[in-house]
């Protein structure tokens, strides 16, 4: 994206999402952290900013208050805390952009897909929130160990899938900014193969020894 977004990420404290939060704010993007502990938020924020530049603007609040002042809000925590947080904010929602991160793992078989519910977690959330709220589903398939490494290419493709094609290609821009190619991968029902492949690569990790495998998508005669 070219213009410069404010962007809340909950659960920022965590492995992927301070690792987004890393890249977005390297790029100019103005990046508020939230989390339920405000000091976690801010001490997050401080190392964040001085890894990201001098001009960097990271800060550090509740989720609620980082959802209240955000035009996007990226919902990064952990998947047994993904309905309850998207509740607590969902008064800051309206009329906004949520990006969700979350795959179903349910520990301690992250490595085997689990389906609950038999669909899309993030689709289920989209009912839940109301169509009020763009809800994208994105960025579950990239390994947080490359995130944080600015100079380290992300070499793999994110799959972003919604139902309005337009909040999808504002996600498709901020992947871009954070330097990952992301491909429209239709609607936020499809979600479901991309939270189901995070446990595939999972078990890839395990048996292969390797920190991050990613997906690459193969489309002939495209750039």
């Amino acid at each position: 994206m070219s213009a410069q977004t404010v962007i809340a990420v909950l659960g920022g404290t965590g492995a992927e999402g301070s690792g987004l939060a890393l890249r977005w704010a390297a790029h100019g993007h103005e990046v508020l952290i939230g989390s339920r502990s405000v000091e976690r938020a801010q001490a997050m924020a401080q190392q964040i900013a001085a890894k990201a530049g001098r001009s960097a603007r990271v800060r550090g609040t509740s989720n609620l208050e980082a959802a209240r002042a955000a035009s996007v809000i990226v919902l990064a925590v952990p998947p047994a805390a993904q309905v309850s947080t998207a509740e607590e904010v969902k008064p800051a929602l309206s009329g906004k952009l949520l990006i969700d991160v979350t795959a179903p793992l349910v520990p301690p078989r992250v490595d085997r897909v689990q389906i609950p519910g038999a669909e899309s977690v993030v689709a289920a959330l989209q009912r839940r929130l109301g169509s009020d709220v763009r809800v994208v589903s994105a960025f579950q398939n990239v390994a947080a160990e490359h995130l944080h490494d600015l100079d380290h290419p992300v070499d793999c493709d994110v799959l972003v899938c919604g139902d309005d094609a337009s909040a999808r290609e504002t996600v498709v821009g901020l992947a871009a900014d954070a330097g990952m190619r992301a491909l429209h991968a239709g609607v936020l029902a499809n979600s479901l193969a991309a939270e189901a492949l995070t446990s595939v690569l999972i078990a890839i990790n395990k048996r292969y020894k390797v920190p991050g495998a990613g997906i690459r998508i193969t489309m002939p005669g495209k750039d």
